[in-house]
């Protein structure tokens, strides 16, 4: 069994306080000084900390407060990673229709190096702020998110002729950054993947022949071999968590499609402890891929929408933890939202109030159905 097992869970960001949105902009302007900055992320991590213990969660994050972007910031504090306009375009949807954007590529322009830990100062900071009893969650970017936007054109040819030998630096330096958080006495850690989801997607399948120019079942054979390498060192007591994410802005998704293209690799082929899966629509697909899950993993089944503000019902929600429960053991389940509530500034289409009715709901079930979160 994993090593940490919360019955419910969440995926880790929350939405923005109006107020930090107001200083980072101000920030970014140059009319406050960082210290200013800090002083209002500290104020309102703390705020968002309490209402995660209120609610009864055992696990507890900053909200991503001190982000712009749940991947941005920490990949590009990589030496030599840099972003510019991708020409890979996706297709975000939501219930108005279709939105087309093209998302930053991550492009490495050189030898990888780690000069400073990322989120290390961010972790201890929240460590302070968590009551005795609870645990400190840290989320990550996945390493396959270096890869997955630009491949191999967006790796210089001259610092790295061989892809082995980019795919091996990303790998050390995911283990140096987990060696030196797992050092502050981080025990839970979340990896945020969006690349898998795409992979469960027929029409972007495609895309990723015609873009990355490999087949989507290597891609994720290779992605599968990334994390394991960037995972390596971790210490025994750290458990380790996936998000598989369908895209998350605005309310907007990106991938549809069951799990059922990746699901013998993605459950059998990582060395992680759980995932956190998105099953709130018929988008995901039904839990057929469950049987893949061998024992002593965990599902965390994201049957709660953090997109919109309609709650659901109780009954319906354990009627379909019933129903993934025919796949894999109850003992192996969990519950959350599928996604965070604000992946980036500018946060989904629900109120701070319909937040907390959502995080509520989730600990009401887990008790209901396992007896305790």
């Amino acid at each position: 069994m994993a090593k940490k097992v919360f019955r419910a869970d969440h995926v880790g960001s929350f939405l923005r306080p109006a107020e930090l949105k107001t200083v980072r902009t101000d920030f970014k302007a140059g009319r406050i000084s960082p210290e200013e900055l800090a002083a209002v992320e500290d104020r309102t991590i703390r705020e968002i900390v309490k209402l995660q213990q209120d609610v009864g969660l055992k696990t507890i994050t900053d909200g991503e407060f001190r982000r712009d972007s749940w991947s941005g910031d920490f990949l590009t504090a990589i030496h030599n990673v840099s972003t510019r306009p991708s020409t890979l375009s996706v297709k975000f949807q939501s219930k108005e229709g279709e939105f087309e954007h093209t998302p930053p590529g991550f492009y490495v322009d050189g030898k990888l190096e780690l000069k400073d830990g990322i989120f290390i100062d961010h972790f201890m900071a929240l460590k302070k702020m968590v009551a005795p009893g609870m645990t400190p969650k840290l989320s990550i970017p996945s390493p396959t998110m270096l890869h997955f936007r630009a491949g191999r054109e967006g790796v210089s040819r001259e610092a790295y002729p061989q892809m082995q030998d980019f795919y091996d630096d990303v790998a050390r330096i995911y283990q140096e950054e987990i060696e030196a958080v797992a050092a502050t006495g981080c025990e839970l850690l979340q990896i945020d993947d969006t690349n898998w989801a795409y992979l469960c997607d027929d029409k972007l399948r495609d895309d990723v022949r015609s873009f990355l120019k490999e087949e989507p079942d290597q891609v994720a054979r290779t992605y599968a071999k990334l994390i394991n390498a960037s995972i390596a060192k971790r210490p025994r007591d750290m458990t380790i968590y996936m998000h598989v994410c369908r895209g998350n802005s605005g309310s907007m998704w990106v991938a549809e499609g069951g799990y059922d293209p990746v699901a013998e690799v993605l459950f059998n082929e990582m060395d992680i402890d759980g995932y956190l899966l998105e099953w709130d629509t018929d988008r995901a697909g039904d839990f057929k891929p469950l049987r893949f899950v061998p024992k002593g993993k965990i599902v965390v089944l994201g049957l709660v929408s953090s997109k919109f503000p309609e709650l659901e019902s109780k009954d319906d929600l354990k009627r379909r933890i019933d129903e993934a429960a025919r796949f894999v053991p109850l003992e192996q389940l969990a519950i959350s939202p599928q996604c965070g509530f604000s992946s980036n500034q500018k946060g989904n289409q629900i109120s701070e109030d319909d937040q907390r009715r959502k995080l509520e709901r989730v600990v009401e079930v887990a008790t209901e159905v396992w007896g305790g979160v």
